[in-house]
């Protein structure tokens, strides 16, 4: 079965393409077929004005007729496109909404920030977690970032903060949101500890790429250190070339790390673990569960 997933969030609109196949022993793989990035930046403009721009908006409706083209070559037989913390902020988020779907049939859902963990836990995050272990996921976006405590096998806790790598840049994050993120991880974990750091995002995926750690290796909060100091004394130039980065990867990874390391540091996590998930393959998966459970109901 060919599914496809379409995330906007406030960096950037990605497009993942997989199939879902069972295999002989009744497990169900998901190979992926395309996956496609477009640095379309609506949170620039959303949390400084409030809005989408016109030319961000065409940006967006183009991209989105791209990706219906590409999923009709794929022959794609059900997809699901959300959209997160910038489209969730914008004045015009619904008119803008309308209109790509009256361009390109192609309906975006507007999630909060606890749907989008309830849709990465419930597709891969519970199937791989130890029991007897704590567990503290954070996914941190342009627009805002997710905290999601797992322990004795449920969710304890999942909790949206409006800090992501847009805001930071653009001075949208006070003091204040700072503390009351601090305070809401540090009063709710106390029963929890230790904690194992799980880390989500382009962000963190391209500091454990760089690190050249084997898979399921954790990275150690040090080294995350190190990557901050060394890039916050950089300029966008120097980190392009440095690290090979794209425009739109070199000026939000320093505020990533910001935000990671400062949550780590809260839990007393030494290092985190950095598996290849995100938004796009929970959609994928709870596709493939909704379209399964029609065809044999």
């Amino acid at each position: 079965m060919i599914l496809a997933a379409i995330d906007i969030g406030s960096n950037a609109a990605r497009l993942l393409i997989s199939e879902g196949a069972i295999y002989k022993d009744g497990t169900v793989d998901f190979t992926k077929i395309n996956l496609l990035r477009v640095p379309l930046r609506l949170g620039i403009d959303v949390f400084d004005k409030g809005y989408i721009s016109q030319e961000r908006k065409v940006n967006l409706i183009n991209t989105m007729k791209a990706y219906k083209l590409l999923m009709d070559v794929y022959k794609v037989e059900a997809m699901k496109a959300c959209a997160t913390s910038a489209m969730r902020d914008a004045t015009n988020g619904k008119e803008i909404i309308d209109e790509v779907y009256k361009e390109t049939g192609i309906r975006i859902n507007i999630i909060s920030g606890q749907e989008e963990a309830n849709i990465i836990y419930e597709t891969h995050i519970a199937e791989n977690l130890a029991f007897n272990k704590s567990y503290l996921y954070i996914d941190v976006g342009g627009g805002s970032t997710e905290a999601t405590l797992f322990a004795n096998n449920k969710i304890i806790f999942k909790e949206s903060f409006n800090i992501g790598t847009i805001r930071l840049l653009h001075n949208k994050v006070t003091d204040e949101h700072w503390e009351q993120m601090k305070l809401f991880i540090k009063t709710n974990i106390k029963d929890y500890a230790p904690i194992e750091a799980i880390g989500s995002g382009g962000n963190i995926n391209k500091i454990f790429s760089l690190s050249k750690r084997k898979e399921g290796k954790p990275l150690p909060l040090e080294l995350l250190k190190d990557y901050y100091k060394e890039m916050s004394c950089s300029t966008l130039e120097e980190r392009k070339h440095l690290y090979g980065f794209r425009d739109d990867r070199a000026d939000v990874i320093v505020p990533a790390l910001q935000i990671y390391i400062s949550i780590m540091r809260w839990v007393d996590a030494d290092e985190i673990y950095v598996p290849k998930i995100g938004l796009a393959d929970g959609i994928i998966k709870m596709l493939y569960k909704e379209r399964t459970k029609n065809t044999t109901a």
